[in-house]
């Protein structure tokens, strides 16, 4: 029995990397992907397994439908969330060069936003087609539809992933610099200098746990969200430290010793068109100094 439950165990630990991935892009929360992957492990210690010829596609399976009905509960519960809901970000502070195997791994916070918007059925119909490949005929029985609905569901997602989500400049030093130009006029209040690194169009969010009144609904528009850095976020530029947020160049705000927030930003063609500001403490609390 013991040699059993080790086995199991070696197998399970070769697929966790993979199964919390599925599970962060469904959730957009370590936390809760963390979750889901120990309910499969649960859940594969109290069954009968010898007849599993995949065990990476039965875990995977089991993860997806965990995520499935955590994503309905959710959104059950986000009715009465104030302001915008962020994901918890993924962050590498920078010491050095980049970790290219969490890079290469990483999701921006850009497409898990535009994730969220999806239902449950499209985002796990997306998920598992388009970023993990599995054939929709494995996908259906756990969205509980036939497969040419199942198809139906992940050509909506993709539609509207392919409409919303921008496209992130690649290289991250050019990040890094139009991010440093923007801290810089925000510490100077210079509001000319952060019009010019601001797209027309940009998009300021904030999530502060959905708790009035720090809470804010979006501000859209480059001279809207450069009067709302300069009124509000200005200070908080002096604390900001260089950090890699889900893949992209972004920052860790450390007044004292814990962060307060962690800012990501996607630079498109050299200037900023969204800044997403993570201050809600819960989503905050698996950062280490």
């Amino acid at each position: 029995m013991r040699t059993r439950r080790r086995d199991m165990t070696d197998e399970f630990e070769t697929h966790r990397q993979h199964l919390q991935a599925v599970a962060y892009r469904m959730l957009g929360s370590a936390s809760e992907a963390e979750d889901a992957v120990q309910e499969a492990w649960l859940r594969l210690s109290r069954s009968d397994t010898a007849a599993v010829e995949n065990m990476g596609g039965w875990l995977t399976t089991v993860v997806a439908r965990v995520c499935l009905d955590m994503l309905r509960s959710r959104r059950a519960r986000r009715e009465d969330y104030v302001g915008s809901w962020l994901p918890e970000p993924v962050v590498t502070i920078e010491n050095g060069p980049e970790d290219e195997a969490v890079l290469a791994d990483s999701v921006g916070l850009a497409l898990l936003v535009v994730l969220d918007t999806l239902t449950p059925a499209e985002r796990l119909a997306f998920v598992l087609h388009d970023m993990f490949g599995l054939p929709f005929e494995e996908i259906a029985p756990i969205v509980e539809r036939s497969e040419m609905a199942t198809r139906q569901l992940a050509s909506r997602a993709r539609r509207r992933v392919r409409g919303a989500a921008p496209a992130t400049d690649p290289d991250l030093r050019d990040q890094r610099r139009v991010i440093a130009a923007f801290l810089a006029a925000s510490r100077n209040g210079d509001f000319e200098a952060l019009l010019e690194v601001l797209d027309p169009d940009v998009v300021f969010r904030v999530d502060a746990g959905g708790v009035p009144p720090r809470a804010r609904p979006p501000v859209e528009g480059a001279e809207a969200v450069a009067a709302q850095i300069l009124e509000r976020g200005a200070p908080f530029a002096r604390f900001a430290r260089p950090a890699i947020v889900n893949g992209n160049a972004g920052v860790v705000v450390i007044p004292r010793k814990q962060p307060v927030a962690v800012v990501g930003f996607v630079v498109a063609e050299g200037r900023i068109a969204e800044i997403d500001v993570i201050a809600d403490p819960a989503k905050l609390r698996g950062l280490s100094r």
